[in-house]
């Protein structure tokens, strides 16, 4: 199994509960909450395994986030290039990104996958339900319109070490945004010392993180197993509902958000944007890697769309490092998802700080391994809701993430084409 690629190991961890379930109906032995086998009880040591997976994750959050906010701060504050392009390109992406949250948002309330005959899922998903996860939970219920500020100060918290160890990201990602810019204003030799610390502090990080998720399998083994031995089959509906509502919302910000942008902003055809990038498009899908996919995406945009290099050599490597729209998408609905599933009504406060939170995340994490987990994770920090619920998304990951991909680089074309006819390159998916 160690030899199969990381989500085939995966997608054997998350059929072998449910092979045993079915096995057990037909053969008549037990496989629920009671099960024991060489005296170890099942139940409690997939539990085990799902604790461990994910303590790992939350265990890289702190570091992985502030050295990669401080490393892609640095990055585009530090380049020369940084002037009306570079202000147009950030603004696209801000925007996109933004937009693409709101469609999300859009789409999770209206068809509330964590809602299963008017009932919260979390029974179905066997969530915790014991005391402390209740009372964070009314916690979150319980804010209001008076909380707003309050969002806005933790931004600036007096004390940034006390801030991480308790898991008030927004403060540290507003210091990882400062030190960043300002660690490139300072005289060379000494930023230099700076920049390799923390681009070896990044690196570390990163290692660190695919380390972890080499233990996926049995993360996911150990969360599933959970859900399948409490619940049964139950569990597949809100999961299924949860796919569709992404991919609804993905298809939207495609096909909607986006073909808006290029006919009344850029004024061009969006249908020939769509053949000049359909073969990055089908390369990001495939391989769900919007990096590797670069080398394509600038030949498209470059031969097909005719957008000059100048443009495209600072917007498409720019994109492919911060501008995530799939991924700052699924962020929110997966974070909604989540706490539609405890039977949470979230005020506008908590949906702002979801909508606030996953952009920044988008930016700052887009980079590393497993990004939507560890954002996801931020997320649910941000807003007080217990990060158990991560696990259950690994069961959809690989085909959103693959469409999420396609996104990601669809909107980095299409920020290449309408930045391109702002500068006057009128020869832009020009009609033959």
């Amino acid at each position: 199994m160690l030899r199969l690629p990381l989500y085939q190991q995966i997608l054997v961890a998350m059929a072998l509960p449910i092979v045993l379930k079915l096995l057990s109906g037909l053969l008549g032995f037990s496989f629920d909450k009671t099960t024991v086998f060489l005296g170890l009880n099942i139940y409690e040591s997939f539990a085990f395994l799902g604790d461990m997976f994910l303590n790992g994750l939350k265990m890289v959050v702190v570091p992985l986030v502030l050295a990669s906010m401080i490393c892609a701060v640095s990055g585009i504050a530090g380049r020369r290039d940084l002037g009306r392009i570079g202000g147009k390109t950030l603004a696209f992406y801000l925007l996109s990104s933004f937009a693409a949250i709101m469609v999300g948002l859009f789409f999770v309330n209206l068809l509330a996958p964590g809602i299963i005959d008017g009932e919260p899922a979390r029974d179905l998903l066997a969530l915790s339900d014991d005391s402390a996860v209740q009372a964070k939970l009314a916690m979150v219920e319980g804010r209001g319109s008076s909380d707003l500020a309050a969002i806005f100060l933790r931004m600036l918290p007096p004390n940034i070490i006390g801030a991480a160890a308790a898991g008030q990201m927004l403060g540290l990602i507003t210091f990882g945004v400062l030190f960043g810019y300002f660690m490139m204003q300072v005289a060379k030799e000494k930023r230099s010392v700076l920049e390799n610390f923390w681009q070896g502090v990044f690196e570390t990080m990163m290692l660190i993180t695919m380390f972890i998720m080499k233990f996926a399998p049995l993360g996911v083994l150990g969360l599933i197993g959970k859900v399948v031995m409490a619940t049964g089959f139950a569990g597949i509906k809100p999961m299924l509902l949860f796919m569709l509502t992404v991919f609804a919302a993905l298809l939207a910000h495609t096909f909607i958000t986006m073909p808006l942008v290029l006919k009344y902003v850029a004024k061009v055809n969006p249908w020939r944007h769509y053949q000049a990038m359909a073969p990055a498009l089908l390369t990001a899908f495939s391989t769900a890697s919007s990096s590797g996919t670069l080398p394509l995406t600038m030949k498209c945009v470059e031969q097909n769309a005719k957008v000059s290099n100048k443009t495209a050599g600072f917007v498409l490597p720019l994109g492919a490092t911060i501008n995530m729209d799939g991924t700052a998408l699924y962020e929110c609905v997966a974070a909604m998802f989540i706490a539609q599933a405890y039977g949470l009504e979230l005020s506008f406060v908590t949906q702002f700080t979801i909508v606030f939170v996953a952009l920044l995340t988008s930016i700052g994490v887009a980079g590393i391994p497993a990004a939507s987990l560890v954002a996801i994770t931020i997320i649910l920090a941000a807003i007080g809701l217990p990060a158990e619920g991560i696990g259950l998304l690994l069961l959809t990951d690989r085909i959103l993430d693959m469409m999420r991909t396609a996104v990601n680089v669809w909107s980095d074309s299409c920020c290449a084409v309408v930045v391109a006819k702002s500068e006057g390159e009128t020869q832009v998916l020009a009609q033959k």
